[in-house]
C-alpha cells in the first residue's frame, strides 16, 4: 500500500506529534520530521505533502531578527496555504499560518500555561473539534493573533478569544495543545521550558499533577478529533 505523506516542521525536539502519531499513521500516513538546525528544514515543494503540520516552539512568530529562518519559513507556510492542500498548525504553527496568511501576531500581555476547557463557537460545535467539548485543554502560549481574513472561529478561552481556526476544510490552526503526551514524555516539557515556568511563576508540581488528571480524557478526545479531520480533508 502506498503510504500518504506527512511532512512535519519540528521547532524543538519535544514538542512532535505526541498523540498524533497514532492516528496519522493509522490513516496511512508516512511521518517525517523536518527539524530546525538540520540542512534540509525547509528545502521541500510546499505543495508536494499530502498533508504538512507545523508544531510549536518556544519564540514568536515575528521575530525574524532573532532567528531569521522564520522568514524562509512563513515563505513555505504561505505557499502551502496557497495550494488549498491539508495543512495543521499548533500552537507556533497555528500563529505562523496566521501571520502567513496575513493576520497580525503579538504578545497577548498574559502566560496562558496550564489546562483549561475551550468553548467552542456554533461552527466549532459542528466541526471535528466537538470531540474536545469540556475537556480541559493544555494550553502554553504567551502569544496571540488577529483571526486571519477569510477564516472561521473555532475556540476560544475565557483569556485569549483566538485558540482555533479553520479555513475551509483542509487548513485548520490551534493555539492548544491537544497533542501533548501526558504520560512520562511530559517531563521533556517541565524541563525544556524550565526558564520559561520560573519566569511566569508557575506551579510545577500543580502542572504536574493536572496533567497526570486529565491526560486521558485528553488522548482520547484528542484522537477523536485529528481522526475525524484526517478523514474530511482532501488533498487533491
Amino acid at each position: 500500500m502506498t503510504l500518504k505523506s506527512a511532512l512535519v516542521i519540528r521547532h524543538v525536539h519535544f514538542e512532535d506529534l505526541g498523540t498524533f502519531d497514532a492516528p496519522l499513521r493509522r490513516a496511512g500516513y508516512g511521518i517525517e520530521y523536518r527539524d530546525v538546525g538540520s540542512s534540509n528544514f525547509l528545502d521541500f515543494a510546499p505543495e508536494a505533502a499530502d498533508l504538512l503540520v507545523v508544531l510549536g516552539g518556544p519564540i514568536g512568530a515575528y521575530e525574524d531578527s532573532a532567528y531569521p529562518f522564520l522568514q524562509r519559513e512563513v515563505e513555505v507556510v504561505t505557499a502551502r496555504l496557497k495550494t488549498g492542500r491539508p495543512t495543521l498548525g499548533i500552537c507556533l504553527g497555528a500563529q505562523l499560518m496566521a501571520r502567513a496568511s496575513g493576520a497580525r501576531v503579538f504578545p497577548s500581555g498574559i502566560k496562558e500555561i496550564g489546562f483549561e476547557p475551550i468553548s467552542l463557537t456554533e461552527v466549532g460545535r459542528v466541526s471535528p473539534l466537538r470531540h474536545l467539548d469540556g475537556v480541559p485543554m493544555l494550553h502554553w502560549h504567551g502569544d496571540t493573533y488577529d483571526l486571519p481574513v477569510g477564516a472561521t472561529l473555532l475556540a476560544s478561552t475565557s483569556r485569549n478569544i483566538q485558540q482555533a481556526f479553520s479555513i475551509g476544510s483542509n487548513i485548520l490552526g490551534l493555539q492548544f495543545h491537544p497533542e501533548a503526551d501526558a504520560g512520562p514524555a511530559f517531563e521533556r516539557w517541565l524541563v525544556g521550558h524550565a526558564c520559561e515556568l520560573a519566569a511566569a511563576k508557575i506551579d510545577i508540581a500543580k502542572l504536574r499533577n493536572d496533567t497526570a488528571d486529565f491526560g486521558a480524557a485528553l488522548a482520547v478526545a484528542a484522537d477523536a478529533m485529528i481522526t475525524e479531520w484526517l478523514e474530511q480533508v482532501h488533498a487533491d
